[in-house]
C-alpha cells in the first residue's frame, strides 16, 4: 500500500498546486466560495480523500491523515485570507456607490443679534431711513466733546470707558456716527446707526463689555414728537 500511498500524497500536492493557480485568478467573493466548494465542499476534491481514508491499512492511516489535514488546513487558511482581503476592499471601494445622493452638509445659522439687526434695518429702510456705520475706535472729540460731554462728565471716568490712548476710546455709543453724518450732509436727514459699543462693565447677568445699539436720527421740517412715536 506504501507505493499507492505515495501516489495519493503526490496527487494531494498536485491538487494543492492547482488550487493555488485557481486562487490567483479569482475576482469576486462568489469565485472564492466556488473554489471552496470545489475543494472542501461535501463532494469536494480534498473531502473525497477523507472518505478514502477508511480503506487505507492501519499502518498508513496516520501518514495519510496527517497529509490530508495539512492540505485541508492550507486550503482553508488561503480561502479565509482571500475572503478577508476582499471584505476589507469592499469597505473602502466596492461599497462606495457613486450613484447615491451626496450627504447634505449642515449649514450654519445666523446669530440672533444678526437676525434682529436685519429686521430693524428693514423696518427703518421701509420708512425712508438709510443705514450708516462708523468706526468702533473713536476719538475723544466724536465720542464726547461733539456730544456735549465735557471733561468732567461721569461718562469719561476710567471705570466706565475703555481708553486706548489719551484721545482714543472704544466708542461707548453709536452717537458719533450721527455727528459724522451731520458734518457731511445737510438736512433732511433720516438715518440709523446700528453697531457694537463698548463699556468697562463687569460681566454678570445684565452687563457685558460689548453690546449693540441702534440709534436713529431724523432732521427735517415739520418733524414732531408724534413722528417718533
Amino acid at each position: 500500500m506504501t507505493s499507492k500511498l505515495d501516489d495519493i500524497i503526490k496527487q494531494l500536492k498536485e491538487h494543492r498546486s492547482a488550487f493555488d493557480d485557481e486562487l490567483n485568478n479569482v475576482q469576486s467573493p462568489a469565485d472564492v466560495e466556488g473554489l471552496r466548494i470545489k475543494y472542501l465542499g461535501r463532494k469536494g476534491i480534498i473531502t473525497g480523500y477523507f472518505s478514502f481514508l477508511g480503506q487505507v491499512p492501519a499502518d498508513d492511516k496516520p501518514r495519510l491523515g496527517k497529509e490530508l489535514n495539512i492540505v485541508k488546513g492550507y486550503l482553508q487558511s488561503k480561502i479565509k485570507e482571500r475572503s478577508d482581503g476582499q471584505k476589507k476592499g469592499k469597505s473602502s471601494k466596492d461599497l462606495f456607490d457613486a450613484t447615491l445622493p451626496g450627504i447634505e452638509p449642515r449649514l450654519g445659522r445666523r446669530h440672533p443679534l444678526t437676525l434682529v439687526l436685519r429686521d430693524i434695518k428693514d423696518i427703518f429702510k421701509s420708512l425712508g431711513f438709510v443705514v450708516v456705520t462708523g468706526p468702533e475706535l473713536e476719538t475723544d472729540y466724536y465720542n464726547f466733546e461733539a456730544l456735549n460731554l465735557p471733561k468732567n462728565h461721569p461718562a469719561r471716568d476710567l471705570q466706565d470707558t475703555l481708553y486706548i490712548g489719551e484721545n482714543l476710546v472704544m466708542r461707548t455709543h453709536t452717537s458719533p456716527v450721527q455727528v459724522r453724518t451731520m458734518e457731511k450732509q445737510k438736512p433732511p436727514i433720516r438715518m440709523i446707526s446700528p453697531g457694537r459699543v463698548f463699556r468697562r462693565d463687569t460681566i454678570d447677568a445684565s452687563h457685558y463689555p460689548t453690546f449693540h445699539q441702534v440709534e436713529g436720527l431724523c432732521v427735517d421740517e415739520g418733524i414732531s414728537f408724534a413722528d417718533l412715536i
